[in-house]
């Protein structure tokens, strides 16, 4: 029986909004990443069949379908596909989960899956581009809705659908902020210990130096701070830009094939693809999906939470991975072990394929048989992948 495996993942540091990766093109940070997958796994970039590139802001430098662009820039072959696609969020994990649906059904042999996301030079939101996304429609099935603003130009607000959630699971403003503050520990503890150096490809810089490690982890940061910050959802909020993933630059790539072809041509898997499925929520509070998510994913793949033995739910904010556990009754001790979003970024349309590649050598440097990833999407979607350590 044919299976899908990852032979390869690798991704950039993660910068923050105008900082290190801010004079890099989206095309190019692609492009280091398209380039570092080839070097390190040895494959043949002519043989690559297609490259799934997720972006959510496809205007200005990140438009015309950068996939391609980016095969372009990283001097690949002029015969190699690429396609761009948008699951918000979770668009480079979908750009996995269409990678190993194609190799399983034959279509292709070897797909490259991974994303970008320059949200310096290419803001958030600036897709939408003066136009009106919500038509009428829309509108009149959510008026009246807590959460909905009807008047506004974009009526979902993730914001305001974290705040939702922390008074729906009754979180604390304190509880928020002592998540923040571990996920900012945990990735301080990774980094010092060069968990995250494997996975790194430094990204050369136009003044000759590279950039190396994520910059977006506050080391000097505490809850006195973050019990400083402004609610800026609510003015008798909990969630703040603390309890909050990071505007960020960053892309990652991730190499899929079949076991078969993979020992046909030298490559090594590192995981298969066990599980991946997709599901939708509420579009208001929007951010709750992962939940029946990895419900779905547990019962197609046959397995218990309690084998799982490392989840990644991305943090957009606090109380979406929070909440997860709540209703997962998941092993907090499994959750981000590396840190998350809070700490080190979340890079729109590069964050799926990041997450992957770090958990991926968690996994392998822990020996962990499966491990989950799951998060959030824009439109109240989110997509769940369960992989397991071959």
């Amino acid at each position: 029986m044919s299976d899908a495996v990852i032979v390869g993942a690798v991704r950039t540091p993660v910068g923050r909004r105008k900082g290190s990766l801010a004079g890099v093109h989206p095309v190019d940070l692609s492009a280091h990443v398209l380039r570092a997958l080839a070097e390190r796994t040895g494959l043949d970039p002519a043989q690559v069949d297609d490259v799934f590139w997720g972006c959510v802001s496809q205007v200005g430098e990140q438009s015309w379908n950068i996939a391609r662009n980016a095969v372009l820039a990283a001097g690949w072959p002029e015969s190699v596909p690429g396609t761009t696609l948008d699951r918000q969020c979770g668009s480079s994990q979908q750009a996995l989960h269409f990678a190993a649906a194609t190799v399983l059904s034959g279509q292709a042999d070897l797909v490259v899956a991974g994303g970008v996301e320059s949200m310096t030079r290419v803001p958030m939101g600036s897709s939408v581009a003066g136009g009106m996304p919500f038509s009428d429609q829309i509108r009149d099935r959510y008026r009246g809705v807590e959460g909905f603003a009807d008047e506004a130009p974009l009526p979902f607000n993730q914001g305001v659908g974290a705040e939702l959630i922390a008074r729906r699971w009754r979180f604390s403003r304190t509880q928020l902020d002592e998540y923040a503050l571990a996920s900012h520990e945990k990735a301080a503890a990774a980094q010092d210990a060069g968990a995250f150096d494997p996975e790194l490809a430094p990204v050369p810089l136009a003044d000759g130096g590279k950039f190396a490690a994520d910059e977006g982890i506050r080391r000097d940061t505490s809850l006195e701070k973050l019990g400083e910050l402004a609610t800026p959802f609510r003015a008798d909020g909990v969630v703040t830009a603390g309890s909050a993933s990071q505007i960020s630059d960053g892309a990652a790539a991730l190499a899929v094939t079949t076991s078969e072809w993979a020992s046909r041509h030298g490559l090594r898997p590192l995981a298969r693809i066990h599980t991946a499925v997709v599901a939708a929520d509420d579009p208001v509070t929007m951010l709750t999906a992962p939940i029946p998510a990895t419900a779905k994913a547990l019962r197609r793949a046959g397995l218990g939470i309690e084998e799982i033995g490392v989840y990644e739910v991305n943090e957009a904010f606090a109380p979406v991975p929070l909440a997860w556990l709540a209703e997962t009754e998941a092993d907090p001790e499994r959750l981000n072990p590396r840190g998350g979003a809070i700490a080190l970024g979340h890079p729109l349309g590069g964050s799926g394929a990041r997450i992957m590649t770090t958990m991926l050598q968690h996994m392998r440097d822990n020996e962990i048989r499966y491990g989950l990833q799951t998060m959030c999407e824009g439109g109240g979607m989110a997509n769940a992948t369960i992989v397991e350590l071959v």
